[in-house]
């Protein structure tokens, strides 16, 4: 049985699977649930709800590919828009199965290792975070620590043969070699398993001086546990009459847009209640489904905003970016560390065969029509900070923290950092890598 699941920001928004303009009916199929019927309900998905439907060709042939999610990958790669550079610009679409798409965006839940990794030179790749009570966390991996090999394999070889993201994607049970910050080195064997993702890692009030109190609040992802948290952070921040917020997405690659609306009403309620939070525009054959707007609503611990520095990096996607936009008109709004990654698009969720679908199917743009920002969300002048992983996120010497302390005090980043700080992002080169199974991390940045 075929269900079409629209996530909040498209609830009540009927999908009709034939008919869509540009391409043809549905095909009837014996089995709807056969491989060639997925291919089916998928390119009629396309078709219907795609944003760049327009440039789908009207005979596309389901036999021509292998998988429903053979189809998707190749057709938005293939005929979806591009970039200047003539690569793909639609690197979010994706099929995943109903059960991890629930678990993960429900309960932040997945299957995997516990941890992120990015390569900050060639062969050196670092962990970025490990998440606690995960089997990474369980077998001794922290932030920081050099991976050395993999099962006995170096990164050298496995880069040259089937690639890390493979061989995490098909091995249960890794033989991790590390290399400590302080230079010690250990083994440890780790087996995957279910990992629970705290969204809300941290907050804190930040005394600046001069009765002058920060708030600080580290979001991973936008996930629907974070939302009853949100009331608790902000009920800390009104009793400490914070104005000023730092919120912390350097690794947050999207999420729910229910939640990000929920932030914004806490961040933006109180000096824009009743006013724009976003618009969302569909594809030409759905125009009449463009007015859908969102406003910001009064929470009662929203704060009194005055400024808000948003600490990002080429990690910072999707969910993270439409908060950061849609403040700009209402907020002093400065983002530090390294521009954003550049996704003002979002998907929507079709259910069939026990599978999701999220093909991208919307963009968004703030109360001031704002909303191509496919380069990324810019930094401000100087505002460059490097991801230290030699200290822990947040901390007092963390040059992201640094940066933005340092501007809400005086309207400026500071020309300089921590004492002996690189004036750079220099580790903000590659996303985070998640080592859970599924999409590939620049597929899953969001999936709304």
């Amino acid at each position: 049985m075929r269900k079409i699941v629209l996530m909040t920001l498209v609830a009540g928004l009927v999908a009709a699977c034939g008919g869509g303009s540009g391409g043809p009916a549905a095909i009837s199929t014996t089995d709807e649930c056969s491989n060639t019927g997925q291919k089916d309900f998928v390119l009629q998905a396309l078709y219907d709800w795609y944003l760049w439907n327009d440039l789908l060709p009207g005979n596309i042939n389901v036999a021509d590919y292998t998988t429903p999610e053979d189809l998707v990958a190749r057709v938005t790669a293939d005929f979806g828009p591009v970039d200047a550079n003539g690569d793909p610009l639609d690197r979010f679409s994706f099929i995943n199965s109903a059960q991890a798409d629930q678990q993960f965006f429900g309960e932040g839940r997945y299957e995997g290792f516990g941890f992120s990794r990015r390569e900050v030179a060639t062969d050196d790749v670092r962990l970025v975070r490990v998440f606690v009570d995960s089997p990474a966390g369980a077998g001794g991996l922290g932030r920081g620590q050099r991976i050395l090999s993999l099962n006995g394999r170096t990164i050298a070889d496995l880069e040259a043969n089937e690639g890390i993201d493979a061989f995490f994607d098909n091995t249960d049970t890794v033989d991790f070699e590390m290399r400590r910050l302080d230079g010690t080195e250990f083994t440890s064997r780790i087996t995957r398993d279910i990992v629970t993702i705290n969204p809300l890692p941290q907050w804190r009030v930040i005394d600046a001086g001069g009765g002058r109190m920060v708030g600080y609040v580290e979001l991973a992802t936008f996930i629907s546990t974070a939302d009853p948290v949100f009331a608790t952070v902000f009920a800390d921040f009104q009793a400490a009459n914070v104005s000023d917020v730092i919120i912390d997405l350097r690794y947050n690659g999207g999420g729910l847009v229910s939640t990000a609306e929920l932030l914004g009403d806490y961040l933006g309620g109180f000096i824009a209640e009743n006013l724009t939070f976003s618009r969302t525009e569909f594809n030409a054959d759905r125009a009449g489904q463009n007015n859908s707007e969102e406003f910001f609503e009064r929470q009662t611990q929203s704060v009194n905003l005055s400024s808000l520095v948003v600490i990002a990096s080429r990690s910072t996607a999707s969910a993270s970016e439409l908060v950061t936009n849609s403040m700009i008109p209402f907020a002093n709004v400065q983002i530090v560390g390294d521009r954003t990654f550049g996704k003002p698009v979002g998907q929507i969720g079709l259910e069939f065969c026990e599978k999701i679908l999220r093909p991208t199917a919307f963009k968004t743009v703030n109360a001031d029509g704002d909303g191509d920002y496919f380069d990324g969300l810019p930094l401000g002048a100087g505002c460059s900070a490097a991801d230290d992983l030699s200290l822990p996120v947040g901390d007092d010497n963390d040059p992201n923290i640094v940066k933005a302390l340092g501007y809400l005090d005086t309207g400026a980043c500071p020309v300089s950092s921590v004492p002996g700080s690189q004036e750079k992002a220099s580790l903000n080169v590659e996303p985070e890598r998640p080592d859970r199974r599924g999409p590939p991390h620049r597929e899953i940045l969001d999936a709304y």
